[in-house]
């Protein structure tokens, strides 16, 4: 009886361990490198959009609400993902009310995280808050992304994909789920901690990501999971 608990116990630790793991390393995911091009140089026109849209961001800051959902985006962690995405989703989204659209998204963005890697590694770029010597605006932030390359932008990625598999999932609303997507990333330049160009680069990124895990069995059996899940919580509300 003893061995047989056990047995259960390991087997429970190992299904739980594999759930929280991303379903490939960033070297299996593709890689921006390869398929878009590298920042913009300073030189470039492409850059002196980049710096256009720089002081777009801090007059955006002007706007106390648009500066205080900025500010919030910073937070990129699933359970903020979940809320800034359930009103428009038009369904309350968690671990306790929809785990398995909550396994499928936490999945996803964990492993998509993979494919803004080794560009931001590879490319070094220096963020817009450090490059102009100038205050963000979420200062807390500051120090620990100083030395972190600007492109593309993760949190961009995680936004989009987001969105992306969302939009999926509820068709209906995807107008209003990429509009949040795009905003998630846009908040990032209104910041002062991306680029422009770091933010489009992520959003192809994100696509590209999302579009290798649909060719994975066991991203298609959770994304049936959360189908499933969705539709049923639909019918529960009428």
């Amino acid at each position: 009886m003893r061995k047989f608990f056990f047995l259960l116990l390991f087997l429970s630790i190992a299904l739980f361990s594999s759930a929280q793991e991303p379903l490939f390393t960033p070297q299996q995911m593709p890689n921006p490198i390869h398929f878009l091009p590298p920042p913009p140089d300073t030189a470039s026109a492409a850059f002196a959009y980049d710096q256009a849209q720089y002081q777009w961001g801090k007059l955006q800051r002007q706007d106390s609400i648009r500066a205080a959902i900025a500010f919030s985006d910073a937070n990129w962690r699933i359970e903020y993902i979940c809320h800034i995405f359930s009103i428009p989703f038009g369904m309350k989204l968690s671990e306790e009310k929809t785990p398995a659209i909550f396994r499928l998204l936490y999945v996803a963005l964990i492993t998509n995280d993979g494919v803004g890697r080794l560009p931001k590694k590879h490319y070094q770029r220096t963020r817009p808050y450090v490059y102009f010597g100038e205050p963000s605006l979420v200062p807390s932030d500051e120090e620990e992304l100083r030395h972190n390359g600007s492109y593309p932008s993760g949190h961009t990625i995680e936004g989009w994909s987001a969105a992306l598999i969302l939009s999926e999932l509820n068709p209906d609303s995807a107008n209003s789920l990429l509009a949040r997507g795009y905003m998630y990333g846009q908040s990032r330049v209104i910041a002062g901690y991306h680029w422009q160009s770091d933010v489009d680069a992520g959003m192809i990124a994100a696509s590209a990501g999302i579009a290798r895990l649909h060719a994975d069995k066991r991203f298609q059996r959770l994304l049936k999971k959360a189908r499933r899940e969705y539709h049923k919580q639909l019918k529960r509300a009428r």
